[in-house]
This record gives structure tokens, sequence and C-alpha cells, in this order.
């Protein structure tokens, strides 16, 4: 009687008896997991990369845009809209709403900026005082814009870092005068860098109080309001503080609210199914290590036919045939996907430092993940070589030899 010990052997003995038909088939299925884990690693360092920009400055925000609109943003400028617009004495209102902590009134535009003999074109932002709150933001010098009351905003401006070094170099520009458009302005403070989100530039930039920026860009409205709420309050109770104020003011509903939690959950499905897209394109390759594996057990079968029937004469069971040829078939996969994995996880690291720019993430329940797929793709390759083998006739087996 042979016993499993026996059928173990006789897989591995099979096995390095064609080393190099082994190797190439092992490493097909290699490539494919590795590929797999290269392009999932990139999917998945970008998804957490964007989210974590998105998250920097806070997930309690929830922002206001004037007209009944799918995508925030103000109308497209020259073209006619009977859009009631946003005004300072409706994000002063909504400042004083329950549970709201920050309020920022925004509008924007690029121009012209020029101070210590230097002149470029750069984003100015009409902001409220509260806006680092808001944003989780923090100055660097001096300090940000004073909340001083709409009709009596002082001509002062706040530089992002960036502009800052563009402007005056290592110089300190505090108490500098620097004129943006036709108005003159007075440097009162930089901020800390905050680096891009979605590719934009946050320390390209100044910010003059909001009612300065209506002025500089002859606006009666603003173009969006800003607002953050207390922790654990829920964004859907606070929305419906917002709408109930503003039409209450409006007599209609001819604006659009957009919570932060919304923008994050649509930002993450997005990436999640780019994620898997990139995934899918890696599980091609591991799709023809698949039919390798198939094709190299089916030939292995044909070869061995005699010894197939040897091993039934001496009393092997017919599982412990199917199960010889699956095992076979399972060992390669999962050789192949060790190898793979250690090659794609390799590949990703090396990318990452020469590419530092590049993010890049590999999750260990992933890596199992993949693993446990090499396994189940051998499986399933061998099962119909495995069957064929083990339904053969010990007599006509013997008698092919």
């Amino acid at each position: 009687m042979i016993g499993s010990r026996d059928m173990f052997e006789f897989a591995l003995r099979a096995l390095r008896a064609h080393r190099l038909r082994s190797f190439l088939t092992l490493l097909g299925i290699a490539v494919g997991i590795a590929a797999v884990i290269l392009l999932t690693s990139i999917g998945e360092g970008i998804h957490r990369f964007v989210l974590a920009e998105f998250t920097q400055f806070g997930t309690n925000v929830i922002s206001v845009a004037p007209g009944r609109i799918k995508t925030s943003g103000p109308a497209p400028t020259g073209i006619p809209t009977s859009v009631r617009p946003l005004t300072l004495d409706d994000a002063r209102a909504l400042e004083r709403l329950p549970h709201v902590t920050g309020m920022t009134a925004t509008v924007w535009g690029n121009t012209e900026v020029a101070a210590n003999g230097r002149l470029r074109r750069t984003t100015v932002n009409g902001v409220s005082a509260a806006m680092l709150r808001v944003f989780s933001i923090d100055v660097r010098s001096g300090q940000f814009l004073p909340a001083d009351e709409a009709d009596s905003a002082r001509a002062f401006v706040v530089l992002g870092a960036r502009l800052k070094e563009e402007l005056f170099g290592p110089a300190n520009p505090l108490g500098a005068k620097l004129r943006i458009g036709g108005m003159q302005f007075r440097v009162i403070g930089v901020l800390e860098a905050k680096g891009q989100i979605l590719g934009i530039d946050l320390d390209d930039a100044a910010y003059i109080p909001t009612a300065r920026a209506l002025e500089l860009y002859n606006r009666d409205g603003i173009m969006k309001i800003d607002l953050s709420y207390e922790e654990g309050v829920p964004a859907a109770a606070v929305s419906a503080l917002v709408t109930a104020t503003l039409k209450a003011r409006h007599g209609r509903e001819d604006f659009t609210i957009t919570t932060q939690e919304d923008m994050l959950r649509t930002l993450s499905n997005i990436l999640d199914v780019l994620t898997m897209a990139v995934g899918a394109l890696g599980s091609i390759s591991l799709l023809v290590g698949a039919v390798g594996i198939a094709t190299i057990m089916t030939i292995a079968v044909a070869e061995r036919t005699g010894e197939i029937g040897l091993l039934v004469a001496l009393g092997a069971p017919r599982r412990s045939i199917l199960g010889l040829f699956l095992g076979e078939a399972v060992a390669l996969s999962a050789f192949g996907g060790l190898l793979g994995l250690l090659l794609g996880i390799g590949l990703a690291q090396l990318l990452h430092l020469l590419l530092p720019a590049l993010p890049v993430h590999t999750p260990f329940s992933f890596v199992a993940l993949a693993e446990a797929l090499t396994i189940v793709i051998g499986l399933l390759a061998g099962v119909l070589p495995a069957r064929r083998a083990a339904r053969l006739n010990a007599v006509d087996a013997l008698r092919s030899e």
C-alpha cells in the first residue's frame, strides 16, 4: 500500500525531473503575481496619498456654493445667471449657527502681485479671519488676517510660503508693501508650507480680506462659504441648520451644500475603482500563468501514463492519484506566488526609491490574499489534468508503455 508520504515524494521527484519546465511554469505565476502586487501597490499608494492630502485640512468641514448644481463652484464669468449670490451677511448668519466653530467666506482669482522689485501672477484668495481654524493651517511668522468688519477691513495680506520666497527670498517680508492689481497691501504674515492638494499649490498664493477681494475682482457675491463644526456632531445636522437658515434668507433653496464626508466618500470610491482596475490589468499576467500550469500538468499526465498505471496496480487509491497531480499544481503555484510576492514588493520599493514622489503602499492583507489566490489558481488549473489521471485504467495505462 502506498502512503501519503510516498505520494509526496513522487510529486517532488516529478518536479525535479523537469527542472526547466517547472521553473518556467513557476516563473509565469511569479511574473503575474509580481505585476498584480506592483500595480496594486502603486494604486493603493496613490489612494492613501490623495486621501491624506485631502484630509489634512480636517474632515469636519461643510462648503456652501451659490446655485443648485451637482458640482460646487461659481458660475462661469460672463455668462448670465439668475442665481442669487451668497453675501457676507449670509456668511455671518451661518457663523452664528449652533455647533459651528469657524467660517471663512472665499473669493478667489488670478492677478499680478508686485513687491520688492519683483512681479509675478498668482492666485489671490479673499478669506475670513477664521480660515486657519477651518482648514487647520498654521502661521510661520507674523499673524493672520484680523477679524475686521467688512466695511472697515484693512489692506493686509498674508503670503503663502512659496510666494514669500519668490518675492522676498530669505528677507523678512513683514511690514513690506505689496501691490495686488491696482491696490496696495501691507504684509503681516507668512503661512507654514502646506503643499498641494489635487494639483492646487496652496503655498503659491496670497490671502487678503474677503471684502477687499470683492472690491479687487469687482464682484457682488462670494464664491464659497466654508464652515467647520464640532467633533461628534453629524454633518447632516449641521447641513440641515445651514439649509434652513439660507432658505429663510433667500426664500428658496438656491445653493448647494457639500460636506467633506461626501467629498471623501466619492473620492474614495473613485480611487477604489482605480486600484481595482490597475490590479485587474496585472491579473491578465496571472491568467497566462494559470493556463501555463494547466498545460504543463496535461503534458505531465500524458508523459507519466505508465507511472500512473503502476501506482494503481500497487494499490494506490484514485483519490491519491488525484491528490498527487493536484499537489504538483498547487506546489508550482504556491512557490511561484512566493517568488512573485518577493519580486513585486521588491520592485515596488525600488520604484519608490528611484521616484520618491511616487507614493507606494503594499497592504499585508493584500499580500496574503494574493498568495491564497495563487493556491486557488493552482487547484483550478490542476483539476482537469488530475481527474484525467485518476480515471486512467491500470491495464490500459501499463499497456501504453
